[in-house]
C-alpha cells in the first residue's frame, strides 16, 4: 500500500504542475498576443493539447514510480525538480512574458532533461522506458513549435 502512495503522490504532484503552468500563463492560447503569433504550420489543433499533456502526466507519473522503486537516489529527487521547475516555468516564460527566446532555452533544457531520462535509465526501465517516450516526443514537437516562433516573430 505503501507503494502505491508515491505512485498517487506522482499523479498530484505532475498534475498540480499543469495546473500551476496554466495559471501562470495567465489568458495565455486565447490571448490576443498568442492569436496574432505567426505560428507554424503543423501547430496542432488546441484540444490537442490538454489530452497530449495529461497522457504525458500520467504515463510520466508511472514512469517515475517505477525509476523511483529502482533509483531512489538524491539524483532522482534533483532530476525530478528541476523537471517540475522547467515544466511549470515554461508556461510563465512564454505566454505570460512573452520571451519566446527564453522560452526556447527553457523548453530545451527540459527536452534535453527528460531525454536524459528516457536513455539514461533504459537499462534499468527496459519497456517501461516506454512510459517517457510520448513526453519526449510531445517535447520536440512542442520545441519545433517554440523554434518556429521564435524565428518568425
Amino acid at each position: 500500500m505503501k507503494q502505491m502512495m508515491w505512485l498517487v503522490l506522482f499523479l498530484l504532484i505532475n498534475f498540480s504542475a499543469l495546473g500551476i503552468g496554466s495559471w501562470l500563463m495567465n489568458s495565455g492560447p486565447t490571448s490576443n498576443w498568442y492569436l496574432t503569433l505567426n505560428k507554424a504550420p503543423w501547430t496542432p489543433p488546441d484540444w490537442v493539447f490538454g489530452v497530449a499533456w495529461t497522457t504525458i502526466m500520467a504515463c510520466f507519473s508511472i514512469y517515475l514510480y517505477y525509476l523511483m522503486n529502482a533509483k531512489a537516489t538524491d539524483t532522482f529527487w534533483l532530476l525530478f525538480i528541476i523537471q517540475f521547475v522547467l515544466n511549470v516555468s515554461w508556461n510563465f516564460v512564454f505566454f505570460n512574458q512573452h520571451a519566446i527566446g527564453f522560452g526556447l532555452i527553457v523548453i530545451v533544457l527540459l527536452t534535453v532533461l527528460i531525454g536524459y531520462y528516457l536513455f539514461n535509465f533504459v537499462a534499468d526501465m527496459k519497456l517501461k522506458s516506454l512510459l517517457i517516450l510520448p513526453y519526449f516526443v510531445w517535447l520536440l514537437i512542442a520545441t519545433s513549435l517554440n523554434a518556429y516562433s521564435y524565428i518568425k516573430n
